[in-house]
Parts: structure tokens; sequence; C-alpha cells
């Protein structure tokens, strides 16, 4: 029971998270009026949860070998249920922007701990079905959280988007306590200068990327921010490759399963990350719909990546990770161009019917993603490893909307006009093109890359196990 039960509870974690931050943005107008604020101001409150997950994604691997993964996971779902119930009794705007922070704290550790400590407790042979469900909350979150967001805003209170929380929280304290084991060991000296140096980088780039698209700054603090966090990494950089334990450890990418998930899952997640802030728009000032409307459309994306999750591992098995990762990397690309030939008179079935295999497909290729990362990965650095995933992660979502939100605005510049149906086309095509960029990160990979994990036994060996 423990292989299912076990990604489960991790899931049911990360889906809190995810679907938090989505609740958020659209219940803001609700806080900002009941907390006597300009709507404008209750940008410190993305601005303070973002800058908490940056600095601390890095010291989650060494938080986790150093007090043990299960209890830094269940101490990050404590924090993160505190700081929603911290928000949800804010009756001022320096109250709501502390219980943000404290929220960002205990989301920095969630996602990646919550991964480690579901590879130490599963086996090799199960661990992409087990990740298969880690793909969910990624893709439930950004779609269930505006329909939801807007209905407890409009006929409860907000504070209720926040103190939903609490039960889930309490649960997954209760279960990860009783079926997730204990795992640590003796990590290196804590690298504090590589810590401040990726602090630095990490939150300066990670939000002026996320600013950038929406006006929170002007354009030259943003791209300052941007430069400075550039910067910063660079410096990151020189320090990790003379460092005898540096916070992210750059010799991973010397594992060539490792490396592809991380640059080929990049280039994806950048395109396909930029759908949950485009398609919305598109349905909402394209075509019309109301925000309700639009969220029940998007929803149906869910559904295929419900699905998927039952095939993840018999397709991996039967192909390996090489041959799912090209072919689904150019369905996945192919089906995310096509929402930008749709129009205000397509037909609802058609545009569900591409969401719903968009989900099926990006789904899929997540878990392949997700499962590849760690096919090569020595039990020792697995800790660093997801440390480093959580980091490529944070800095592809955050590039995916600039850039959705850059192809979006060069569109209105070339029509002239108001932001309509007409310029969602080019952003589509254009995040697209970006996700099919992937595809170079997998073609160097050997045909039984990852077999180890998935169970993919090559041609040859096929031949060999074959009587006929």
């Amino acid at each position: 029971m423990r292989p299912f039960l076990t990604p489960l509870i991790v899931a049911c974690a990360l889906f809190m998270e995810n679907l938090d931050s989505t609740i958020v943005s659209t219940s803001l107008p609700a806080i900002a009026a009941d907390l006597h604020q300009d709507p404008i101001a209750l940008k410190l409150t993305m601005t303070s949860y973002l800058l908490a997950q940056a600095v601390l994604i890095p010291a989650s691997g060494w938080a986790a070998d150093r007090f043990g993964a299960r209890t830094v996971f269940r101490m990050a779902i404590l924090v993160f249920t505190l700081g929603s119930i911290l928000c949800g009794l804010s009756s001022t705007l320096p109250q709501f922007v502390a219980a943000r922070v404290v929220q960002g704290c205990g989301a920095a550790m969630m996602a990646p701990v919550g991964r480690l400590a579901l590879m130490r407790s599963v086996e090799r042979s199960e661990l992409v079905r087990a990740l298969a469900w880690l793909t969910i909350p990624a893709l439930i979150g950004p779609m269930l959280g505006p329909p939801v967001g807007g209905f407890i805003s409009t006929y409860l209170h907000w504070r209720w988007n926040f103190w939903i929380n609490v039960p889930i929280g309490v649960v997954g304290i209760i279960l990860v306590s009783r079926y997730i084991g204990e795992f640590r060991q003796d990590p290196a000296p804590f690298d504090t200068r590589g810590f401040v140096l990726s602090g630095f980088g990490l939150s300066s780039l990670i939000f002026g990327l996320t600013v950038l698209p929406r006006g929170f700054l002007p354009f030259e603090a943003a791209m300052a921010l941007i430069l400075f966090g550039l910067i910063c990494l660079i410096l990151y950089v020189r320090h990790a490759l003379t460092a005898p334990s540096p916070i992210l450890d750059l010799s991973l990418f010397r594992v060539p399963t490792y490396r592809a998930s991380i640059i080929g899952g990049t280039l994806f997640r950048v395109g396909v990350g930029a759908t949950p802030f485009l398609l919305p728009l598109m349905l909402q000032l394209g075509f019309g719909m109301t925000p309700f409307q639009s969220g029940l459309t998007t929803f149906v994306a869910t559904a295929g990546a419900l699905i998927m999750k039952a095939t993840a591992a018999t397709a991996l098995q039967r192909f390996g990770f090489r041959k799912v990762l090209l072919f689904n990397g150019v369905t996945s690309s192919l089906l995310l161009a096509a929402i930008g030939l749709f129009g205000p008179a397509t037909p609802q079935a058609l545009l569900m019917a591409t969401l719903f295999a968009g989900g099926f497909f990006r789904s899929l290729q997540f878990t392949a993603l997700n499962a590849l990362a760690y096919a090569d990965i020595e039990a020792a650095q697995l800790s660093k490893a997801t440390s480093f995933y959580a980091v490529a992660q944070q800095l592809a979502l955050s590039g995916g909307v600039a850039f959705a939100a850059a192809a979006l605005e060069i569109a209105r510049e070339w029509s002239g006009g108001a932001l309509g149906a007409q310029e969602f086309p080019p952003a589509f095509f254009a995040v697209a093109l970006i996700s099919a960029t992937s595809l170079l990160a997998f073609l160097p990979l050997a045909r039984d890359a990852g077999a180890r994990m998935s169970g993919h036994k090559g041609e040859e060996e096929i031949a060999k196990t074959d009587p006929a």
C-alpha cells in the first residue's frame, strides 16, 4: 500500500501549495478592499512569498540531510499551515505580508523535500508510477485556483481561501508522521557563501522575471533586478567550481540523464508554463467568457492529466525515456500551438478536446522528466539533486510567464490596438516554439537512458530474449 500512499501524501501537500498560490492572485481585489488598501499595494504579498521561496529552496537538501527528510517535510507543512492561519487572521497589510513570508518559508521546503522523501520511501522500480502523481498538483493548481478563489471570495469570504489549508495541513502532518519513514545522512559543512550568493541571485532573478510582465515595478527596476540576479549567479558558479561541497552542486550536470532533464525540462516548462497565464486571458479577453466559464473550460486539461497517471509507467517501459520525450515533446508542442489557431467561433467541443489532449501529453512529459532526472543519481546525491531540480522549476515557471507576456505585448504593438483575440495566436506559437526546443536536449540521450528505472529493454536486449 505504501508505494501508492506515499506519493499521494506528498502530492496532496504540493497541491495545497499550488492551489494557494493561484487562489491568492484571484482574491487580491477582495483582500485589498477588506484591508482598505490599493490593490497595487498587495503586490508586496506576492513579492514576500516569492523571495522567501527563492532564498530557502537551495538549503532544502542540506536541511533534509541534517535533520531528516520526514522531519523537515512535516515541519514545512506545519509552517505553511501556520502561515495560512496567520493570513486568514490578518487585519493590516504588514501583518498579511509577514504571514505570506511564513507561508513562503514552508513552501520552499515542501516541494524539494517532499520529492526527496518520496524517492527514499519508494523502490526504484515503482518510482515512475509514484512520480506520476506529482505532476497532478502542478497541472490542477493553476487551473482550479482561479474558479475556486473567485467562488470563495464572491460567495464566502477571502479569508476562507487560507483557512481551507488548515484541515489539509493537519491531515498531512498526521499521515507523514505515520506512513513516511525518516531518512537522514551526515551532510557536509553548510555552504554559507554559496547560500548568500544563490539567495541574492535567485530571489532577484525570479522576482524580476515575475514582476516584469505584471507592471508591479517600472521596467528599468525589474531589468536591474534581473541583471543583479544574473551577476550574483555568475559569482555563485565561480564559487561552486572550487567549493568542496556547494549548496547547489554543478557537478550533477556530468550525469547525462540529469543534465537532459534539467536543460530540456527547463525549456519545456518555459513554454508550457505560460499556458496558465495566456489561456485564461484569451478565453476572457479574446473569446468573451466570464472568469467562471474560463475556469471550467481550462479545467478539462486536468482530466487528461489524471488519466495519464495510469499510463505513464507502461509507456516508459514499452518505449523508453528517449522515445517518449522526443515524440511526446513534439506532440505537446503542436497541441500548444493548436490553441493559437482557435477563435471565438471555434466549437467548444473542439477546444475542450484539444485542452484535454494537451493536459494528457504535458503530464506524461512532466512525469518522464521528473523520473529521468533521478534515474542515474546515487543515493548520496539525492538531496542536492532535488534542491537543484526545484530551483530549475522555479526559474522556468517565472521565465515562462515573462516570455508569454513579452510575446503578447509585441503582438499588441504590431496590431496597434487593444488586447483582443488576434493578439494571442502569435504568443501561443512563440511559447510552443520554445517548448519544442527542449527536443535538442533529449536527442543526445542513449537509447537505453534511464532503463534501470523505466524497465525498458532495448532492441538488442529484446532480440536476445525473444526466441523468434
